[in-house]
């Protein structure tokens, strides 16, 4: 049995663990930090919150508050032009996957030559970043923990990813407090983001004993509390339920990597710039259905997770737990690719770049055609 498993960031987990934030940029002697976040962590009043912990000990803070959906490589640029203008000695990101995600490629660039995209793929980031919190205010992307960065190039219109042991967030808050104002739609396209890296990294071809566990686990928390902290947003409990299980699902797919759902879901946020847990939501079912036939006998494993009978036939199985990704993707309000406003007519050249994702090589079923990626479109359209 060989297999290799890292993980590099620190988690300090818990309600109103935000308090440990003066604590820890004490010990890390960092004085000027710059704060990145959006507008959404700005109207929720939870920026405020966390720069008041930033300057309790006297620190300056630098505000970089123009995060939006799907970040670019030039909005990177920018953040990071401030940032070491201004010397910063730490970051702190506040938001979800987009806030995260640039403040670790921002963080890349303050110890490392621009631009952005020449980091592009696997360990290509050579020298050691600067301390980097990350605080999420999601449940879903994991980004807080794992050494992913999705960034858009303006330039060749497609997402990519920076991969590598000098990525990662340093230390990570996970306050579930910070969660409770996210609007419904939100909380359930992080949630089903979660859920698509629980099911991906499960059937991976790089998957361990070790991330099975984690995979399973995590999806079998996240389906358990994801329908009730979307109808319930004021639920503490099921919340902090939901970031433990994202968590630990971060700490799986950044071992085994994912699939097919994130390619299609990548090439989607590149040229239509749909939300990316909306895009995985909208074509997981389908691309499930598409992987069964390559490995059955991990359907059935995630049939368990999800709490469904199972009958000891591959296909019934498959097709439970593909019923119970369209229930909860219905009960929670996710949109199909139509209702997302995507046309049939640009699914031929969906279906092109998507075979050109790396994540590819990572799903169960390999010498997927345009033809099959083009069906699976139809299928969750």
């Amino acid at each position: 049995m060989d297999f290799n498993f890292t993980l590099s960031t620190h988690i300090i987990f818990g309600k109103n663990s935000i308090e440990k934030l003066p604590e820890l940029l004490k010990e890390l002697n960092a004085k000027k930090i710059m704060l990145i976040y959006d507008g959404g962590v700005k109207a929720a009043g939870i920026s405020e919150i966390v720069e008041k912990q930033i300057t309790k000990e006297g620190n300056e803070s630098v505000i970089f508050d123009k995060v939006f959906p799907n970040p670019t490589d030039e909005l990177v640029e920018e953040a990071a032009e401030i940032a070491i203008k201004q010397k910063v000695q730490a970051i702190v990101a506040v938001g979800g996957g987009s806030a995260i995600d640039l403040a670790k490629a921002v963080n890349i660039l303050l110890t490392n030559e621009g631009p952005i995209n020449r980091y592009s793929g696997m360990n290509q980031v050579k020298n050691a970043t600067k301390p980097l919190i990350a605080i999420p205010t999601t449940a879903g992307t994991s980004s807080e923990i794992t050494d992913v960065i999705a960034l858009i190039d303006t330039k060749k219109v497609c997402k990519y990813v920076i991969i590598g042991k000098n990525v990662p967030a340093t230390h990570s808050i996970i306050d579930p407090c910070f969660t409770k104002t996210m609007p419904a739609s939100v909380t359930a396209a992080t949630g089903m983001d979660a859920m698509t890296h629980a099911i991906e990294s499960y059937l991976s071809v790089m998957a361990s004993p070790v991330t099975d566990f984690q995979s399973l686990k995590g999806l079998e928390i996240l389906s358990e509390n994801l329908e009730q902290v979307v109808s319930h947003p004021d639920d503490l409990e099921a919340r902090e339920q939901m970031m433990l299980g994202c968590v630990i699902t971060g700490f799986a797919f950044t071992n085994a990597n994912l699939g097919l759902v994130h390619g299609i879901a990548h090439t989607l946020s590149a040229h239509f710039n749909l939300p990316h847990g909306m895009a995985n939501a909208a074509v997981l079912p389908y691309v499930v259905k598409f992987n069964a036939e390559a490995v059955p006998q991990r359907i059935t494993e995630i049939a368990k997770a999800l709490k469904l009978d199972i009958t000891g036939d591959a296909e019934e199985d498959t097709k439970l737990v593909v019923d119970k990704l369209l229930m909860i993707s219905k009960a929670i309000g996710i949109k199909t690719l139509k209702e997302q406003g995507i046309e049939k007519d640009s699914f031929d050249m969906l279906a092109d770049d998507v075979l050109m994702e790396p994540v590819l090589n990572f799903n169960p079923r390999q010498g997927i055609t345009k033809e099959e990626i083009i069906e699976i479109l139809n299928q969750a359209y």
